[in-house]
């Protein structure tokens, strides 16, 4: 049976901690050579794992010379320790959801974490919302749980990780997915930068969380 593909819902919705200023000094960039030295101006590159990244990020897909351009290159050349569900530490994706609800389960669930690691019985953080079109036809496993219970693991990323570098390394856009902490929602991740366009921020958001609860207060702030 061949895989199935799909084109991802538009928009989507993704949100990003307020604590890592939104600078966009790849906007204006007409060149790789000039984003090269921009990142080494802003102090990028000062980070060994952000260099790394960004060699094998082929030149092809880096981003710039467009709006919201260093939103896009963050989330692939600034990791989460150890990866996320669909990525490992060697390289970031752009992960979404198709509303902005299931965004907010996603990064609710995280915080909670945490905050638990921490030992902190609850905690707050703003968020900025940013949505995107993500071109491309995505790899579709919604629906596909029981196939791929692994995949779907929701303490464990290690076969999820091998799952999605197998994807990238293969050329594919993306990977579409019933999102593990909405149930109903989708949830998106992004592969190729160049994919990523219309990209605007957009509301801002107060998450509320509690380790002992599965709740999420959420309240929208004005700027």
């Amino acid at each position: 049976m061949s895989a199935a593909h799909a084109a991802a819902p538009a928009p989507t919705h993704r949100l990003i901690a307020s604590k890592y200023p939104p600078i966009d000094a790849f906007g204006t960039v007409a060149t790789a050579a000039d984003l090269q030295a921009v990142m080494d101006l802003e102090g990028w590159t000062n980070d060994r794992l952000v260099a790394d990244r960004i060699r094998r990020l082929p030149e092809d897909e880096w981003v710039y010379g467009r709006p919201n351009a260093s939103i896009v290159m963050a989330a692939f050349l600034h990791v989460a320790p150890g990866g996320s569900r669909f990525n490992n530490a060697d390289l970031g994706a752009w992960y979404a959801g198709a509303s902005v609800t299931t965004s907010i389960a996603e990064v609710g669930h995280h915080l909670r974490r945490e905050l638990a690691a921490r030992g902190l019985p609850e905690g707050r953080r703003t968020f900025r919302e940013y949505t995107a079109e993500l071109r491309g036809a995505h790899r579709d496993i919604r629906g596909q749980q029981a196939r791929l219970p692994d995949v779907y693991d929701p303490v464990s990323y290690a076969a999820s990780q091998d799952f999605g570098e197998a994807i990238r390394a293969a050329g594919e856009a993306g990977i579409l997915y019933d999102s593990v902490r909405h149930a109903g929602g989708t949830a998106i991740v992004a592969y190729r930068p160049r994919n990523i366009v219309g990209v605007i921020q957009a509301r801002h958001f107060e998450l509320r969380v509690r380790t002992a609860t599965q709740r999420i207060d959420v309240g929208t702030l004005t700027r």
